[in-house]
């Protein structure tokens, strides 16, 4: 599985130790940036480039950091076939994906702690979508107001 991963300066930190401990046989990490800590960067600049590569089938799931997760969130779930998250429990890492194919987490770089960080990212990257006719329903809705 390909997973994108960005932050702004907000995440850097995160972001870069998320991209050492997530090594797995069958994940591919996907840097979208920040390469370099700026404290002058924006999330867009890098949530943006992470949510179309995902809306276009380019990484199958998503990790955006900023500094509460809020601005990532926002910025995301503005792009066409993201459906993202703020974060904080693993309960909603695993559920967002199983009942609503989530398939972008935001997270706070400055609120959470890194062994939290660490665990909600494997959960929601080891959940599976159930697929259930409900869940397809309700999708659909959603689905319906990136269409105006």
């Amino acid at each position: 599985m390909r997973i994108g991963i960005a932050a702004d300066h907000g995440g850097y930190e995160l972001k870069s130790r998320l991209m050492k401990d997530l090594v797995r046989p069958a994940w591919e990490m996907v840097d979208f940036g920040a390469y370099e800590l700026d404290s002058l960067d924006d999330y867009p600049d890098f949530v943006v480039s992470l949510g179309k590569a995902l809306s276009k089938g380019e990484v199958h799931r998503g990790l955006a950091i900023c500094g509460s997760g809020v601005g990532a969130s926002i910025a995301a779930n503005k792009i066409r076939n993201v459906r993202a998250a703020l974060i904080t429990d693993c309960y909603s890492a695993r559920q967002g994906v199983e009942d609503d194919d989530m398939n972008l987490v935001c997270l706070g770089g400055r609120v959470i702690g890194y062994e939290l960080a660490i665990d909600l990212a494997i959960v929601f990257l080891s959940a599976t979508f159930k697929g259930a006719e409900r869940f397809r329903r309700r999708l659909e809705k959603v689905a319906a107001l990136e269409c105006g």
